[in-house]
């Protein structure tokens, strides 16, 4: 995925301010795709100079004047024509540099590595944690949604990512065990 497209979705479900778009997007892909403020604002300018989208300034009276965002014609057709790519190979490239730490961790000692795995730990429940608030989350942005089904996949990513960070748990407790029973 790019953020382009990630951006380009969330425009499809109506306009947006790029306020509303950053903070949509950390409402609902953040736990799977991070981006910046910055970097959101930086694609939306490049999205709008290849034609995918456009904006308005909506002048206010008592408030700081905002630009709007509207997918256009080509922003759909681009969206339509990503969502149909064949990219799962991709998706079975894992590229972590925690792995690979694990991988040489043969190299320190033992209570390090279990010190390691116990504030990983503690990041996936604090990603846990998060992710207890995505179903409040989709169901403040249903309305949003030009149908059910959108909701129901929204509900479909947030279920993969509570049983990813379940896994994980499950796997550090049972690393720390191992590791532990070394000793």
């Amino acid at each position: 995925m790019s953020l382009k497209h990630g951006l380009l979705g969330l425009l499809s479900y109506g306009r947006m301010t790029g306020y509303e778009l950053d903070k949509t997007f950390k409402d609902s892909l953040n736990f799977f795709w991070q981006a910046q403020t910055s970097q959101i604002y930086r694609e939306l300018n490049a999205m709008e100079k290849l034609g995918w989208l456009t904006s308005e300034i909506v002048f206010q009276t008592d408030k700081p004047n905002k630009r709007q965002y509207s997918i256009t014609d080509m922003g759909k057709a681009e969206l339509y024509k990503w969502l149909n790519e064949s990219s799962l190979d991709s998706e079975f490239q894992i590229r972590s540099a925690f792995l690979m730490k694990l991988f040489f961790s043969g190299e320190r000692n033992v209570d390090e590595n279990i010190m390691m795995l116990e504030n990983y730990k503690k990041r996936c429940m604090d990603v846990m944690k998060a992710l207890e608030g995505t179903d409040g989350n989709i169901e403040d942005y249903r309305s949003c949604a030009s149908s059910n089904q959108q909701a129901l996949y929204w509900g479909l990513t947030a279920a993969f990512g509570k049983s990813y960070f379940k896994m994980c748990l499950d796997w550090a407790d049972s690393a720390i065990k191992l590791l532990e029973g070394s000793l």
